[in-house]
């Protein structure tokens, strides 16, 4: 059963999320903001809001495998196998990114897609029906905070919603590693 607090928080977001809104929330690694990742207005505020150029990527949260099917062109099945035997958090680079927004897509039509540990973030993914855009709580350049205490106040107030849940862990957390697939079932490291 979900504390009522929790679940506040997730009516909340899903508020937020399906009036093309952004949120500050807690991710399986550090804190985010995101938005509806078929919503190309709200990844554009997104973009804004980081200060950062569209032609980079933001990486997008999803709650289970089978969504990876959903909004990847045939991908490797493989992968799923890989994903079990790792132990941090980690980002795959796709290709043949479908049913996003334009402008969370690769030019070479990649997108970076991380299945989640995480019981808010499977939660509120579900709950929407969609996938989530998550990027580091921070102006583009500067650190990702560590937790929500180190979330940068222009963040803060840029978002339209600050998820409550989790405010209180101090616990330092680290970004995913990100790892492109490659055609041949190999792994290229982009970030450990």
């Amino acid at each position: 059963m979900l504390s009522p607090d929790f679940q506040q928080d997730i009516d909340r977001s899903l508020a937020t999320l399906q009036k093309s809104g952004v949120i500050l929330y807690p991710t399986d690694t550090i804190w985010g903001v995101g938005c509806d990742a078929t919503d190309a207005a709200a990844v554009s505020k997104v973009f804004a809001l980081k200060q950062r150029a569209e032609t980079k990527s933001l990486i997008v949260l999803m709650a289970d495998e089978k969504d990876i099917l959903r909004y990847t062109s045939q991908p490797d099945l493989r992968i799923f196998d890989f994903l079990h035997t790792v132990t941090k958090p980690t980002t795959v680079i796709y290709e043949g990114a479908v049913g996003l927004a334009d402008n969370l897509i690769g030019a070479d039509g990649t997108v970076a897609i991380r299945l989640v540990d995480d019981d808010f973030c499977r939660h509120l993914i579900k709950r929407l029906r969609k996938p989530i855009v998550s990027t580091s709580a921070n102006i583009s350049g500067e650190p990702a905070p560590e937790n929500f205490a180190a979330v940068d106040q222009r963040i803060k107030e840029g978002v339209d919603y600050i998820v409550q849940h989790r405010q209180g862990d101090t616990t330092a957390r680290e970004p995913s590693a990100i790892v492109r697939w490659n055609k041949d079932g190999t792994v290229s490291v982009i970030r450990p």
